[in-house]
């Protein structure tokens, strides 16, 4: 019991192992690509915008001020832009998981799951991909607005810090696991109830997965990683391992 958070950061770690393999690699290339690009414009945008506006916010007959303004600028706009690509790599990414996850999974088990596509499929699902993302934000605002309300509560605000971490490490774990677990034809509700068969696994995972997108650069690998972690979950844990895996291919 106590080593199980342990043991679900451990695969987020496998997960940084796998996206390595020359099978997977891949399917990681395509989106991280997209995303390096994405921030990489914005930045190039913002800052181009950003001399003239520190320019006119000094008052005239101080313009050595700048010289303090203008890091401070910076370094706003870049931690505004890098958490904002963070949340944009989800949506970027999405389409693409479905079948990362389903490579992974193949190099793990030796078979691929029954829901899996290759890249036609990805592009093809990209309308369902970006419906499940919407259905788990729903599901993360109906937890996430009372928690704000509460917040504004004497006393029971003492908690609400905690509850917050909860409900992010779980989201995360959900989000991820979403893909291995879609591609066996689980919906949200059989999802929500195989994870919380071991809610101190799960949460150990998204607890790592929440830790790695709050590293500077490594947050542009934090969702291939925690796809191919997830998967990794799925297969050793809910899954009943890769020969229980490899039986439910086959059927019974």
């Amino acid at each position: 019991m106590i080593v199980q958070p342990f043991t679900g950061a451990g695969y987020l770690l496998r997960g940084l192992r796998l996206i390595r393999e020359r099978a997977i690699f891949p399917y990681v290339v395509i989106p991280l690509a997209i995303n390096v690009i994405v921030f990489a414009g914005l930045v190039w945008y913002v800052f181009r915008s950003l001399g003239p506006l520190v320019d006119r916010a000094v008052p005239h007959g101080y313009e050595w001020l700048g010289w303090f303004v203008w890091p401070l600028a910076a370094l706003v706009v870049v931690l505004a832009l890098y958490y904002a690509c963070t949340l944009l790599a989800n949506v970027i990414a999405a389409p693409f998981n479905g079948p990362l996850s389903a490579a992974v999974e193949a190099h793990l088990t030796g078979r691929r799951p029954p829901s899996a596509g290759g890249w036609r499929a990805a592009v093809r699902g990209t309308g369902a991909a970006l419906r499940s993302e919407g259905r788990k934000l729903v599901y993360y605002l109906a937890r996430a607005l009372p928690l704000l309300l509460l917040a504004w509560v004497p006393v029971v605000n003492l908690a609400v810090p905690f509850l917050w971490l909860v409900l992010n490490t779980w989201m995360l774990a959900l989000e991820y696991s979403d893909y291995p677990m879609g591609n066996h034809g689980l919906g949200l509700s059989q999802q929500r109830a195989r994870l919380g068969e071991k809610p101190l696994l799960t949460l150990g995972f998204g607890g790592a997965a929440l830790l790695l997108t709050l590293i500077p650069v490594l947050n542009f690998i934090a969702v291939p990683t925690a796809v191919a972690g997830a998967t990794a979950l799925w297969v050793g844990e809910f899954a009943g391992g890769a020969g229980e895996a490899q039986r439910e291919q086959r059927g019974p």
